[in-house]
């Protein structure tokens, strides 16, 4: 989560630390295509985190944590599925993940840590509550570079896939080949029905 002062320009296609941090967070949910729901409650939110040394590594967690888990998740993934056109998130479902997420950053403040080679964001908590911090910090701190709508979710209902779009031009919208398309063969279909219910012309 540092910048060092100085330090050479991330190229746009580079994943950083702070995009590994807000996509292993994401990339917990059931997608119904295998994956399974990783937060399902606290134990199974406790050995998420016992994964993972960046998050405050073994922690113990309640059910109720892992609701709190699912609900940061879940407004992160809105945003994510808005940076990738996804127009179902637009509008409403978009303002109440924000508001969700003003009310996450007050709830976990995050302490500015300075040291000779550079400035970080770090969560000053402790336990579940310095998980939810190092993930806003990761948020915000890769937000601040132009490339925040490089994080997508996959626009291909039920994957939602977390991932980092590394084209050109910004202009990815699924995760993989796979999912696009499903998705493109899911919309041929639409237009063959459609057609079929057309009443012929005269």
């Amino acid at each position: 989560m540092s910048s060092a002062a100085g330090s050479p320009k991330v190229s746009p296609r580079t994943v950083t630390p702070a995009v590994e941090t807000v996509l292993a967070f994401v990339n917990t949910r059931e997608d119904g295509s295998g994956r399974q729901e990783l937060f399902a409650d606290g134990d199974s939110f406790a050995a998420w985190l016992a994964e993972y040394d960046a998050f405050g590594g073994e922690t113990v967690a309640t059910d109720a944590d892992a609701a709190a888990a699912r609900e940061l998740r879940d407004a992160l993934v809105t945003v994510l599925l808005a940076h990738a056109g996804d127009e179902e998130s637009l509008g409403e479902p978009l303002q109440r993940a924000e508001r969700h997420l003003r009310r996450a950053g007050s709830l976990y403040p995050l302490a500015t840590v300075i040291t000779a080679g550079g400035v970080e964001l770090a969560s000053p908590q402790a336990g579940v509550e310095r998980a939810f911090g190092t993930v806003l910090a990761a948020v915000t701190t890769f937000a601040q570079s132009s490339d925040w709508g490089r994080i997508k979710a996959c626009r291909n209902p039920p994957c939602h896939f977390g991932f980092f779009d590394r084209t050109r031009n910004g202009g990815g919208l699924y995760c993989s080949p796979g999912c696009g398309s499903q998705v493109s063969m899911r919309n041929f279909r639409r237009r063959q029905r459609q057609e079929s219910q057309e009443p012929p012309q005269v």
